[in-house]
Order: structure tokens, then C-alpha cells, then sequence
């Protein structure tokens, strides 16, 4: 049997789960919260132990991404399925890396539903494919965006200099080219990272793992 606790803020939705995963002769709802602390405290309390939580993201009191990262360090065995309405990139990615097991939208039919359900419990990963979509094109963006083989050598000495503070002149002297080089260097680097000037590029360097912090 499948222990299943139902995530959700809006009583409605939840009443709509229990009657799908009840009429399941493999599953069990063994309880409700409507938001993330709630939703701890039903899980430290259940007995038997609860094996599925299906977790809604925006909820009030704590959201879901707090709450499942709680319960991957408090019950790393639990397995907890997002089921939201949700499919940006601020809710996607933050969910699957707080350790999500899954990731579905509230239009998935009723009987992906229940198969995602089973899928989670036995530990394999749910993605509706609206979310695997999102995150093909988030890793594909990687790979074809903007990074470390995007600037040269000489363009990321210029960067790094740049990141320390040198001036123009300080970086040219330093790099024995001219003061124009420099400018035209700092002209391809901003196109290449999609900024406009030096704060924003240096920024830029260190969320792409161009400069590494008190490395120059």
C-alpha cells in the first residue's frame, strides 16, 4: 500500500485527490495539509510512515520548495511529487534541486497521475513533459549560450583585471597592449555576455564561473 499525504492550500483540490488516490486499491491517503509546516508535522507524526507526499509550491505559512527540502533532510526515503499549476523557471529548477522526486502540473489526466504516483514511490523521476521541455532548453541554453569557452584567453584576462578594479590604462599596462585594445576587448566581452558595462559583466563573470571569488 501506497501512504500518500496530500500538500495543497486550496481544501477543494485537495478533496479531488483523496477521491482519485482512495479509489486506488494500492494507495492510501493517510492525511492533508495545507501548507509546507503542516505538512512536516504530518510527517513526523504519521505512523506507518507516510511514502509519498504530494506537494503543492505556493502555499502560505511555508511554500513547497522549503518544505521539501525539510523533508529530504529529515526523511530522506520520502519521496515528494510536485503537483502545482507552476511551470516557470523559478519554481521548476528551485524544486527539483531542494530534491523533488517529480514534477507535474494539476491538467496531468488522472491516470498519469496515479502512474506518477506509483513511479515516485518506487524512487524514478516525473516530469510532465510541458517541465522536461523547460529543462531541455534550460541545459541546452548552457551549452549554447554564453561560458567559459565563449571568451578567449586574452578576454578573460581583461575580465579578471577588470573584476580587481584595474582601470583601462591599469589593465592595458599590465597586459602590455594598448588602452584601445583593452576598450575592444571589453567591446566583444560585453556582446559575448549580453551586458552593458563593467559592473554587469564582471556580475555576469561570476555567475557563469568565468571569476571564481578572492581567485583574480
Amino acid at each position: 500500500m501506497i501512504r500518500v499525504l496530500i500538500v495543497d492550500d486550496h481544501p477543494v483540490v485537495r478533496d479531488g485527490l483523496r477521491a482519485v488516490i482512495d479509489g486506488e486499491p494500492d494507495m492510501d491517503v493517510v492525511g492533508e495539509a495545507g501548507h509546507g509546516a503542516e505538512a512536516l508535522a504530518r510527517v513526523a507524526d504519521a505512523d506507518p510512515a507516510v511514502d509519498v507526499v504530494l506537494m503543492d509550491l505556493r502555499m502560505p505559512v511555508m511554500g513547497g520548495v522549503e518544505a521539501i527540502g525539510a523533508l529530504r533532510r529529515t526523511h530522506p526515503e520520502l519521496r515528494v511529487l510536485v503537483l502545482t499549476t507552476f511551470d516557470t523557471d523559478r519554481d521548476v529548477l528551485p524544486a527539483i534541486e531542494a530534491g523533488a522526486t517529480g514534477y507535474l502540473l494539476k491538467d496531468t489526466p488522472r491516470d498519469e497521475l496515479l502512474r506518477a504516483v506509483r513511479s515516485a514511490h518506487r524512487g524514478e523521476a516525473v516530469l510532465s513533459p510541458a517541465v522536461a521541455g523547460r529543462l531541455m532548453g534550460q541545459v541546452r541554453g548552457r551549452e549554447s549560450g554564453p561560458g567559459v569557452d565563449a571568451l578567449s584567453a586574452r578576454e578573460l584576462e581583461v575580465l579578471r583585471l577588470v573584476a580587481a578594479g584595474s582601470t583601462n590604462r591599469e589593465a592595458a599596462k599590465q597586459l602590455f597592449i594598448s588602452e584601445a585594445t583593452v576598450k575592444t576587448h571589453l567591446l566583444h566581452i560585453y556582446a559575448k555576455l549580453e551586458v552593458r558595462d563593467r559592473a554587469s559583466a564582471v556580475a555576469a563573470g561570476y555567475q557563469r564561473g568565468l571569476l571564481v571569488p578572492g581567485v583574480l
